[in-house]
């Protein structure tokens, strides 16, 4: 190349800062203390949840799928050769280098959020209180109108047990295996929101029994005025905790709601307003700019910074991640919040991280840009210590939070696109304007220290291991 033409590409390159940044089909991953140990392309078909669990000696990737596009609206299963509708993905990950595909289970034919099987929940039917203990149970959204429980004691071989339906929007549910009280997701008839929760008692998932339905005062059947932001999703700490939290909006109106889970659970069940206010300890209001896609709870984290202060050497910590929904930054960044519940009547912010958008240039390069979801695994490998956060096109970043009042990254995977790989567009002068990016979409881990990612464009599940300065902080040897 001529001197010339160097010249002309540093100042393209200066110019038009995506003439440098945007993603090819072969370029390697952009990585810092992380490294790619396994892939599978889930038949590239759009994920959302990924949950790992240990079976016997194995190790199961169980992951949901959003519905098709209107390009492909049911890719073909090459297991059976025929076109299936996007569903869950079962994949045996004991070797995370060499990630077996089982099985595909196909959910509600539709694209988009009108189908797919987005959101999975696994518990052993030993750890139920009622349920059979050579079971494993799969509990999954089936499109927007029902939940299933299968029975994957064998995964590769999943077998229905039972079918909640008459839905509308079926999300993000929780479900606690010891006790097998479900917070499911959904809309109920008559309810004035799309979603709001159906609280069950699965201790036996042969004959589930619904305890109440519960949502924001104004949401509630009869009720008249503005109705309150949908729900997206809560997390509950068990009978141990007796908290349950509740996290309002996507990408904006958030709202972290604190609420004792023993009064909603024994509390008058008619949805009067009373009624659904008297379990509520307290809310954490969000600016109308961001949501709260994500709460996941710490509580009494010791921070080190205040081991010597004579109060406040450990604080309750709700980490709480808005949803970037839309594409090349046309909305309010969407971030990471830590807020402090350590005097629950007085709940505040302390802290928000993001990543900074000049080091990828990363609203140049396609697809969302933001927040998204955290690793939701309790488990002491990284609880407290580290946090993951799926954030669209700048791909994964694993967060050092042991001072939740200063979180700093420690390390990031973003995963090369692939010829699957869907585009993303925007109008421009009315006519489409596409890219191809990777979309991390939501991240978990597991007990052996992986964490895994997966890719709302279409590009599979990427496994990740650690290295330096993260893998220090997590003390993985």
């Amino acid at each position: 190349m001529t001197r010339q033409s160097l010249l002309i590409v540093g100042l393209l390159v200066a110019a038009f800062p995506s003439f440098a940044q945007q993603q090819k089909v072969g370029a390697p991953p952009e990585a810092s203390n992380m490294r790619l140990v396994g892939w599978t392309d889930l038949q590239a078909r759009s994920a959302y949840q990924p949950t790992i669990h240990r079976q016997g000696d194995r190790w199961i990737a169980y992951v949901g799928h959003h519905g098709g596009t209107d390009d492909i609206a049911e890719p073909v299963n090459p297991m059976t050769g025929k076109p299936e509708p996007n569903g869950t993905s079962i994949v045996d990950v004991t070797d995370p280098a060499n990630p077996k595909y089982l099985r595909h289970l196909p959910g509600q034919p539709g694209k988009y959020e009108a189908g797919g099987a987005q959101m999975v929940r696994i518990c052993d039917g030993s750890a139920l209180p009622k349920g059979d203990r050579a079971a494993v149970y799969m509990l999954r959204t089936f499109g927007g109108e029902a939940h299933e429980i299968w029975n994957v004691a064998n995964p590769a071989e999943p077998v229905l047990v039972i079918r909640i339906g008459g839905l509308k929007d079926t999300h993000k549910s929780w479900w606690e295996c010891d006790t097998g009280i479900a917070f499911l997701v959904g809309g109920a008839p008559d309810w004035r929101t799309k979603r709001m929760t159906q609280i069950y008692d699965l201790s036996d998932p042969k004959n589930p029994v619904k305890i109440r339905d519960f949502g924001l005062v104004g949401q509630e059947p009869g009720a008249t005025g503005t109705v309150p932001t949908d729900l997206h999703g809560p997390i509950s700490t068990g009978p141990q905790g007796n908290r349950v939290y509740f996290g309002y909006g996507t990408n904006k109106g958030g709202m972290l709601q604190i609420v004792d889970r023993e009064k909603l659970l024994k509390g008058p069940k008619e949805p009067t307003p009373a009624n659904l206010a008297a379990p509520e300890v307290a809310r954490l209001v969000m600016t109308p700019w961001t949501g709260a896609h994500t709460t996941f709870p710490m509580p009494k984290m010791p921070v080190a910074e205040f081991a010597r202060d004579k109060d406040g050497a450990e604080r309750d910590i709700v980490m709480i991640v808005n949803e970037s929904i839309l594409n090349e930054c046309a909305e309010a960044r969407q971030m990471v919040w830590f807020a402090d519940l350590s005097i629950e009547k007085a709940p505040m912010m302390v802290s928000n991280w993001t990543v900074p958008e000049a080091s990828g240039n990363f609203c140049q390069r396609g697809g969302r840009f933001g927040a998204h979801s955290s690793n939701e695994s309790m488990d002491p490998v990284y609880y407290k210590k580290m946090a993951f956060i799926a954030f669209f096109n700048a791909g994964v970043r694993a967060l050092d939070i042991r001072n939740p009042f200063q979180p700093k990254e420690v390390g990031y995977f973003i995963p090369a696109i692939t010829e699957k790989t869907d585009k993303r567009c925007v109008k421009v002068d009315g006519q489409d304007r596409c890219k191809t990016a990777i979309q991390t979409n939501n991240v978990e881990t597991d007990a052996r220290g992986y964490i895994y990612i997966v890719d709302r464009a279409n590009t599979g599940m990427h496994i990740l291991e650690l290295g330096g300065e993260a893998r220090t902080v997590a003390g993985l040897k």
